[in-house]
């Protein structure tokens, strides 16, 4: 009898000490939470994801911040090719872009792939490899004028006023703007083909030279 007393009177005591026990677990598990989560709630023991935010989360509003763009795309024509082949045709395509930063720094690409996007990618990569540099007037205009050339085509650039604008066809003019010209007259003889044109204006934005570059060539002063 004696033995049963005791262990019934030891029975509520090995159970409140388990009770303490979980109640000591939930608390530190409530103080950890808050102090991972910055503010928590003391019922649950949970932190706000909050903290959780703030550790990964490094960066985001560099990220969300607008950027400005090095470089101007310009699409200039796209073209479907076809090849014809034993099980029928394959199609393919081919995008030519220009590449600028509106200072003074302009290329041209050409990329080729089974679909359009990946063309278009193919020749920004490729305008990106080939950009030149040439000289702009403050007034954004050309020094003198100049002709280019490149094949049956022939381009005229001639430098004019403040206000005039870019006074050229669309190839030309996506070109010129890319490089920053905002005051340029032009003119196209011979083919018009796309291709050959826009390679003519990159042939004459090469031969342009400063007064500087002029002098120390010739080895005079230009008054």
């Amino acid at each position: 009898m004696a033995e049963n007393e005791e262990s019934k009177s030891a029975g509520p005591g090995q159970g409140s000490p388990r009770r303490s026990r979980g109640g000591s677990r939930g608390g530190s598990g409530g103080g950890a939470g808050a102090s991972r989560g910055g503010s928590g709630d003391t019922k649950t023991g949970r932190g706000e994801r909050g903290g959780r935010g703030g550790r990964g989360g490094r960066g985001r509003r560099d990220r969300d911040e607008p950027r400005e763009r090095e470089f101007q795309e310009t699409l200039i024509g796209v073209y479907r090719c076809s090849a014809t082949v034993k099980g029928g045709r394959r199609l393919s395509f081919g995008s030519l872009v220009c590449v600028g930063d509106g200072k003074g720094r302009v290329g041209i690409g050409y990329g080729k792939a089974k679909e359009v996007p990946g063309a278009f990618q193919k020749a920004i990569k490729a305008g990106r490899r080939s950009l030149k540099r040439f000289f702009i007037t403050p007034g954004g205009s050309i020094p003198h004028e100049v002709k280019g050339r490149f094949g049956a085509s022939q381009v005229i650039l001639i430098p004019a006023m403040p206000g005039t604008g870019v006074i050229a066809g669309t190839a030309v003019k996506a070109i010129l703007e890319a490089g920053g010209l905002t005051n340029v007259l032009t003119k196209v003889y011979g083919s018009t083909n796309t291709r050959n044109v826009v390679k003519a204006v990159m042939d004459a934005l090469e031969k342009l030279r400063s007064k500087e570059m002029t002098e120390s060539l010739r080895g005079v002063a230009i008054l």
